[in-house]
């Protein structure tokens, strides 16, 4: 899925790489209770309980999380070929 958001917005915004840096920060708001305002307030609080969320996390997550950070790294890979061959998107 991140594939396909990630090279719609590639194509739209013409930033490469974008997708690829907010997919984690993505993850982060998805696997975590904690608002991102305490990240800035109390933060040894909340990455201590994001570290905990992650470990306790299972296989079946972290495969499907790490295939959603390889999809939207592959959807860079993309645009960066298709813009190379000469298509041009928007």
């Amino acid at each position: 899925m991140f594939f396909g958001i990630g090279f719609l917005l590639n194509m739209l915004l013409r930033m490469t790489w974008l997708m690829a840096i907010l997919y984690p920060i993505v993850v982060v708001l998805i696997i975590d209770d904690v608002r991102v305002f305490e990240y800035f307030t109390k933060p040894k609080y909340a990455f201590g309980l994001l570290g905990d969320k992650i470990v306790s996390l299972h296989a079946v997550d972290i495969i499907i999380l790490l295939s959603g950070l390889v999809g939207a790294i592959i959807s860079g890979f993309v645009i960066k070929a298709l813009r190379k061959q000469g298509y041009q998107m928007f």
